[in-house]
């Protein structure tokens, strides 16, 4: 079986005080293409430094990413942008939306960069994924404008925008009540499920993981536990 994400003994080392401070030890993994896993793990086991260099977002100490294919080990800064506008799309738990845009205007900065199809192709495409996520009447609203639950959906709208093909989520409904965040959780499923993209989200509440198919469990840097879980179902 190919796989979309491998991940070999990775590491990540910082310098804390000029001392040696170790956050990622030895992590090894794969993740075959549209499969749905989360990463589980307490404050500080290091499941956002997991996040960030399976991504790209990084760079590891030791160890390597593949990511689609693509060793990221062998590309400058510049190079994994341009392929992680390509070929990833993010959902961070503080929205990261740029308050002087509309709705539309942030959901249409990525098909921006990426320059596809016309002007018009672009905003249409915009629209259409605001539609989607309930939003078709506030396109025009600026992020204060909004809810959390309404900025996280327009978030969720961006990150599909270029037809990603490996979504990262970092805590999606970490700054979300629990009845906003589970409609958040089940529009990102039902868009996952359909633009067949594969999935990797950090949490750190277990029944938001034990939604999706697969756990990867952190503990103090490492990776203690890779679960198939019973609720998450087999993907098809």
């Amino acid at each position: 079986m190919s796989h979309v994400i491998v991940a070999e003994e990775l590491g990540k080392t910082y310098q804390s005080g000029g001392r040696p401070l170790p956050v990622l030890e030895e992590v090894t993994l794969r993740v075959a293409p549209e499969e749905r896993l989360a990463i589980l793990g307490p404050s500080g086991s290091g499941k956002t430094t997991l996040l960030g260099l399976l991504a790209g977002l990084d760079t590891p100490s030791t160890g390597r990413v593949i990511l689609a294919g693509q060793d990221l080990s062998r590309l400058s800064e510049d190079d994994r942008a341009a392929f992680r506008a390509r070929n990833v799309g993010f959902v961070f738990q503080s929205f990261h939306l740029l308050p002087s845009l509309t709705a539309l205007e942030n959901v249409r900065v990525p098909l921006e960069l990426l320059g596809d199809g016309s002007g018009r192709e672009r905003r249409d495409r915009a629209a259409r994924l605001l539609d989607r996520v309930g939003l078709g009447d506030r396109m025009e609203h600026y992020p204060l404008q909004l809810s959390g639950g309404e900025q996280q959906r327009v978030a969720l709208a961006r990150a599909f925008s270029t037809r990603p093909r490996i979504l990262f989520a970092d805590e999606p409904t970490g700054n979300l009540d629990q009845e906003t965040g589970a409609t958040v959780i089940d529009l990102l499923d039902e868009l996952n499920r359909e633009a067949r993209t594969t999935l990797v989200m950090v949490t750190h509440d277990p029944a938001l993981a034990e939604r999706t198919p697969r756990v990867i469990r952190l503990s103090g840097g490492r990776l203690v536990a890779d679960e198939t879980t019973p609720s998450g179902g087999v993907q098809a």
